[in-house]
């Protein structure tokens, strides 16, 4: 790490220590946040904010806020039921942990193209997803640190275009322009299925499902449902709903457990990203209108 970046990592931990010290709700939430790797945490957001201190600061603040403000360090306390509504969700949202890099990073599949998001509604499939999301954070992320003896706070993640009409992939030309750099050089697009280059840095047995045959494309689902990671009867999707089952018997111990899907507000967006997101709202009807016309 370079001299500029430790004086602004120093610099937004004495900012964060300050707002810490004062609101107690954010220090609780911002434990459930770093899990003990503060300082990868923290260079996270200021690597999202160009090494700006004060902006970093801003945004890790406004993340938490959200976090106390929409009981997000409960949700995994709060399962989807009944178990047919959980196994439509997970039907229709195509997502999943294959496995592990042999750096020891959890890789994540996401069936971009296939995912039809049509079992429920927008609130159960937004629970399910910080899900997942807190799960891996939580869970997942200290469970391969601990047992790597080294912070692991990232991921890998195998996007599957298959379903993907020609039309949506025009649009990509829309967002790279605003992607950072810094994003652009995450991203690599994969020839076929992508096997050989993912054999570079996993081994095969943690290769997403559609990625261990011969040629390009995918399937929604697998003959078994151990292989296929996107299914409930996958043994990553088993254990997670299992740990969500078990903290809800433990938080409902205390307080009873509400049913119906969990409400989580949205903020708007800066004003500095109001063009950009009416930019993506055009194209996106673009390509709703293309779709209705079989483009």
């Amino acid at each position: 790490m370079g001299l500029v970046s430790q004086d602004a990592l120093n610099q937004l931990q004495a900012l964060m220590d300050q707002v810490l010290l004062e609101e107690e709700p954010l220090q609780r939430t911002f434990q459930n946040v770093h899990q003990g790797c503060v300082a990868e945490t923290l260079t996270r957001f200021l690597k999202a904010r160009e090494w700006n201190a004060t902006k970093a600061h801003k945004m890790i603040v406004d993340c938490l806020k959200w976090r106390v403000q929409n009981e997000i360090d409960n949700i995994l306390s709060k399962p989807i039921i009944p178990t047919d509504l959980y196994r439509g969700i997970r039907d229709s949202q195509l997502i999943g942990l294959s496995g592990y890099s042999r750096e020891g990073l959890p890789v994540f599949a996401i069936g971009v193209g296939l995912s039809t998001f049509d079992k429920a509604s927008v609130h159960y499939y937004v629970q399910s997803h910080i899900q997942i999301n807190e799960y891996r954070d939580r869970v997942i992320l200290p469970s391969a640190s601990k047992k790597h003896e080294r912070p692991i706070t990232t991921c890998v993640k195998v996007l599957d275009m298959t379903g993907l009409k020609l039309s949506a992939l025009n649009q990509i030309k829309v967002v790279k322009p605003l992607l950072q750099e810094r994003t652009r050089r995450k991203v690599q697009v994969l020839q076929g299925c992508g096997r050989d280059e993912l054999l570079k840095i996993m081994d095969y047995t943690s290769l997403p499902h559609f990625c261990r045959r011969e040629g390009s494309g995918s399937s929604r689902h697998s003959e078994n449902g151990n292989e296929n990671c996107y299914s409930v009867d996958h043994p990553f999707h088993k254990q997670l709903y299992n740990y969500i089952k078990e903290q809800s018997r433990i938080h409902e111990a205390v307080e009873p457990i509400k049913q119906g899907s969990f409400h989580v507000d949205f903020p708007e967006p800066p004003a500095e990203k109001a063009e950009i997101v009416k930019t993506l709202e055009s194209e996106l009807h673009k390509f709703k209108i293309s779709n209705e016309n079989g483009d």
